[in-house]
């Protein structure tokens, strides 16, 4: 079976000058060689301390930054030559805080419609539709179209960003920190929203995130990230239970499980 996720060797660098546009130019590594596969309907957990580089990764498989090396993702190459339209229906985002992704002044209905707007898809009432079979799927009813962003809550918020992401019907969702800027309660909400969304949609996702615990209950196989590399992977259940690598062991043992996961 083609795997829907392959990163080979790729590595990225960010770029900056030491005394402004006309400083000498420095080049500073930040992902060395990265390997891993998401297989079709798989939870895959990325997990590492602020800094690692998990979100470099992450802008990398969205084709947002340069790298080196080589992604696929269900069959299409990204790079700079991919077809961009048709790599958005493969593979969407959401991001830590949903504040920074939403216009306040705009109504909820009219942010999830975007998408189909944009890429031209459906006519005024059967885009009407798709959002409002969006909102039940994250658990909000129909009537949150209707709503200004600044009228939600924090967690409403994020769910609306899920909704944004689902909208294309995409086959794999990249969850950066997805529920960090959460209080614990609406925290475990959202994971279990992701475990659903999974579990009836055959979405796959890459699950980013600092706390192994958190990764341990959502995610099916896991890698661990050190300083722009993995440093291990293989099944959550046995690095969770049994982790191999001292780093692995200072994250097990560096965050409290949060209550309220089912």
């Amino acid at each position: 079976m083609e795997n829907l996720l392959s990163v080979r060797q790729v590595s990225s660098s960010y770029v900056s000058r030491s005394l402004g546009s006309f400083g000498r130019r420095i080049e500073k590594p930040v992902l060395h060689g990265i390997n891993l596969e998401i297989a079709p309907g798989e939870i895959f957990g990325l997990v590492g301390e602020s800094g690692c580089g998990k979100t470099t990764l992450g802008r990398c498989i969205l084709g947002l930054i340069d790298y080196r090396g080589e992604i696929t993702i269900d069959g299409l190459r990204q790079g700079p030559r991919a077809n961009r339209r048709e790599m958005a229906k493969r593979v969407q985002a959401v991001f830590q805080d949903p504040a920074a992704s939403l216009n306040p002044a705009w109504r909820s209905g009219w942010i999830l419609e975007e998408p189909l707007r944009i890429n031209k898809m459906g006519g005024g009432a059967e885009r009407r539709r798709r959002v409002d079979e969006v909102l039940e799927l994250v658990g909000l009813d129909p009537s949150y179209k209707k709503r200004r962003v600044h009228e939600l809550s924090v967690g409403q918020k994020q769910r609306i960003c899920i909704g944004c992401a689902l909208m294309l019907r995409p086959r794999l969702i990249i969850a950066d920190e997805a529920v960090s800027a959460l209080d614990v309660s609406m925290g475990a909400q959202i994971l279990n929203l992701f475990r659903e969304l999974h579990q009836n949609l055959s979405l796959g996702m890459l699950f980013i995130s600092h706390n192994l615990n958190l990764v341990h209950y959502l995610c099916g196989r896991i890698a661990v990230m050190k300083d722009g590399r993995i440093v291990e992977q293989g099944d959550a259940e046995e690095i969770y239970e049994n982790p191999r690598d001292p780093y692995t062991k200072a994250l097990l043992e560096a965050v409290p499980e949060p209550p309220g996961l089912r």
